[in-house]
């Protein structure tokens, strides 16, 4: 049985979870990269992360490169990219691809206040064309090196920490009420898996 700090703690963290932000991971091989990833999500207060694996195996996470990370996120898999789509839809989701293109935007143009999924591509391949054709809107990184692109997990946590600052302004840390059923919920399948 968990202490009376540990239930408060969880109950902290759970009320800071953003549940209408969510990173998408499509086909992204090596599992210390979305190992990586998931460490970032659960630092910024991520609630559920989506692999999206159609071409690559799904990754074995462990224990050790993710800090445990996992046990503290929902993890949904899918195998198709208009199912992914719809699931995210359903929530009133945005979803940005990560992708050069003349159109793309900058990650610092976006209202990261609103519901988005954000999706990033295969370390060597990138975005796939068909995760492109269910995407919204294409972003990109501004960079002023030579080098044109950073490993996946850290572009990641570079798109999420701006998400976070401008919700942080926003004021919607905490985003949920102490009695949120979502958040009561959620302690009792964490308990479980104390």
């Amino acid at each position: 049985m968990p202490t009376e700090r540990r239930l408060q703690r969880m109950m902290e963290v759970l009320r800071h979870r953003q549940r209408d932000l969510t990173v998408v991971c499509e086909n992204i091989h090596d599992p210390h990269n979305v190992s990586a990833i998931l460490r970032t999500c659960d630092a910024i207060g991520i609630a559920e992360v989506n692999l999206l694996y159609t071409t690559e195996e799904f990754p074995e996470l462990g224990k050790k490169s993710s800090a445990s990370a996992k046990k503290w996120l929902t993890i949904k898999r899918h195998r198709d990219y208009s199912q992914l789509h719809n699931y995210l839809k359903q929530q009133g989701m945005r979803i940005f691809s990560t992708f050069l293109s003349p159109g793309a935007k900058s990650i610092y143009e976006i209202n990261w206040t609103e519901p988005a999924a954000i999706l990033m591509g295969n370390e060597h391949r990138g975005v796939s064309d068909e995760a492109l054709k269910i995407c919204d809107e294409e972003i990109y990184i501004p960079m002023f090196g030579m080098v044109e692109s950073l490993n996946v997990s850290v572009a990641t946590a570079v798109i999420l920490y701006e998400a976070c600052r401008q919700r942080m302004e926003k004021g919607m840390y905490p985003f949920s009420p102490r009695n949120d059923k979502w958040v009561k919920e959620k302690i009792a399948e964490w308990l479980e898996r104390e």
